[in-house]
């Protein structure tokens, strides 16, 4: 029996890794706006504004890119 889990056979699945995903990217371009460029900050608005049309749509390239690792869906991206 193996122990090692995979993302699709965890409790982790679409919607948790869009999360995952957006906030990583956030993160990491205010980090690179405060010690790189405010420039940064343009990576950040697109993100939000991907998330603002993935809530009013249900379509996410976030999920679909997470589907093709094999991400298991949830109950907003499916």
């Amino acid at each position: 029996m193996s122990t090692s889990t995979t993302p699709a056979k965890s409790g982790f699945n679409l919607d948790r890794g869009v999360m995952l995903m957006a906030s990583i990217i956030t993160l990491t371009s205010v980090v690179l706006a405060a010690f790189v460029s405010p420039w940064w900050l343009l990576l950040t608005t697109f993100v939000g504004l991907n998330m603002l049309q993935a809530s009013l749509t249900g379509w996410c390239p976030a999920a679909l890119i997470l589907k093709g690792f094999g991400v298991r869906s949830g109950c907003a991206f499916k």
